[in-house]
């Protein structure tokens, strides 16, 4: 009897087995039907990483930076690869400065079993290389116009007055001098400072990118040489009543033109002194001449003046009349 059981319960064990090993098989055939089989194409961009790019290289051309390609395969093994995407590395170490074609059908890129590349797009990637250099280059400003009459530009500054620039030796080398955008100075009467753009050329924006300096702009008064006469010569560093000879000079001198349209008697612009200090009189006694400094607008500036020295004594008359 309890050989029997033994036996029974050996054939259920095979059973069992037996079908656990049915059910293996004929779920992988259902896999395979349903999944394996279902073939389907999907397209997607790849990114293309650049690798181990010498420090002293740098690329310069605006070159494809993914491409599109179209894969073919189950559909439960394409959903994987949707989402987790590969990207294409391109290793760089033995680059030189140089133009490279690569033709993107002799690339390849790690895909699971069972997906092939149907089409890849485009074509061929071009990379520009060349030397990495970094060079100082000053900046000029452009102006046009002119500014308001009786007005003069006398400086235009930049800060910066130059930029440092780092990026491929073939761009770099051939950038003498940087510009900025124009300046207008039309009616300008005063000094004042703005920020202004710099004009750079499409390569020198994608390496520096939009770039601000602050300009100076100084504009003073448009001076006029003019001469002056009867310009009055006082004394000075004396109680005694002292006579001049001769008692005026003439003066050659820049003046603001603005200024001289608002004074209506010139020598009023103008201060001759002598001293009449200590001394036996007569004597002679140099003369100095300066311009009144008169708010907003610039100083006077002297150009010659005549006569040099003139002849100082005492007043006779007065001192008679007192004796």
């Amino acid at each position: 009897m309890v050989e029997h059981a033994r036996r029974l319960k050996k054939k259920i064990d095979y059973k069992d087995l037996l079908l656990q090993l049915v059910s293996l098989i004929l779920g992988c055939l259902v896999w395979f039907l349903a999944v394996g089989t279902d073939q389907m194409d999907v397209s997607m961009r790849v990114p293309i990483e650049i690798l181990n790019l010498p420090k002293n290289l740098v690329i310069y051309s605006q070159y494809q930076k993914e491409f599109s390609v179209t894969l073919r395969g189950p559909r439960g093994i394409i959903q994987e690869v949707r989402n987790r995407p590969p990207s294409l590395s391109l290793d760089l170490s033995e680059a030189k400065p140089d133009t490279i074609v690569l033709n993107t059908e002799s690339l390849s890129f790690p895909l699971p079993s069972g997906i092939s590349i149907v089409r890849m797009q485009p074509a061929s990637i071009t990379l520009s290389i060349d030397q990495l250099v970094e060079q100082q280059i000053p900046i000029t400003a452009v102006t046009e116009g002119k500014v308001a009459d009786g007005y003069i530009l006398k400086e235009v500054s930049l800060n910066p007055d130059k930029i440092l620039v780092s990026g491929p030796a073939s761009i770099i080398s051939q950038k003498q001098r940087l510009k900025t955008y124009v300046i207008d100075l039309s009616e300008l009467n005063h000094s004042t400072t703005l920020p202004v753009h710099l004009d750079l050329t499409p390569e020198l924006m994608e390496l520096i990118g939009e770039t601000t300096v602050v300009a100076q702009l100084t504009v003073a008064d448009k001076l006029v040489e003019k001469k002056v006469r009867k310009i009055p010569i006082n004394t000075r560093d004396t109680e005694q009543d002292i006579q001049v000879k001769p008692s005026s000079l003439t003066v050659i001198a820049g003046i603001p033109e603005k200024l001289i349209t608002e004074t209506p008697v010139l020598s009023m612009l103008f201060r001759a002194s002598v001293s009449a200090g200590p001394g036996e009189f007569p004597r002679q006694a140099a003369v100095t001449v300066h311009g009144v400094s008169v708010p907003g607008h610039e100083p006077i500036q002297i150009v010659s003046y005549s006569p040099k020295e003139v002849q100082i004594f005492l007043n006779e008359n007065k001192k008679k009349a007192k004796e």
